[in-house]
């Protein structure tokens, strides 16, 4: 190959690197890419728990802010809030634990034989 034919392909190869640059940025300021960076330290309010894909199209956001968690469906132009107040932490797993013993004791459970015991 002369020395032509390799200019020609060190330019064509800044070209096409130039471009993929240009498009990174372009796509990083319409939004896509990488998520805003968070703030260093345990000091944060605000986390997302979870991310689970409904289709092509949505996902359903778990967001947890102040040990409270909301439920928020996202689409390509819509976000639509599904459940929000969501209590988090040793608070409400001791009133799911409260609740559920309450439930027991209200229902009398039954016997094998049909027979109440005392």
């Amino acid at each position: 190959m002369e020395f032509g034919g390799y200019f020609r392909f060190l330019v064509a190869l800044v070209f096409v690197l130039g471009m993929i640059g240009l498009l990174a940025v372009l796509a990083r300021r319409s939004g896509l890419g990488f998520p805003a960076a968070a703030r260093p330290g345990k000091d944060r309010r605000l986390q997302v728990v979870e991310v689970a894909p409904v289709d092509g199209r949505r996902r359903l956001v778990l967001i947890r802010r102040d040990n409270i968690e909301h439920l928020v469906l996202l689409g390509q132009s819509t976000e639509l809030l599904i459940e929000s107040g969501i209590k988090t932490g040793a608070a409400s797993l001791g009133e799911s634990i409260n609740l559920l013993d309450s439930e027991k004791r209200s229902s009398p459970e039954e016997s094998t034989d049909g027979e109440e015991q005392a």
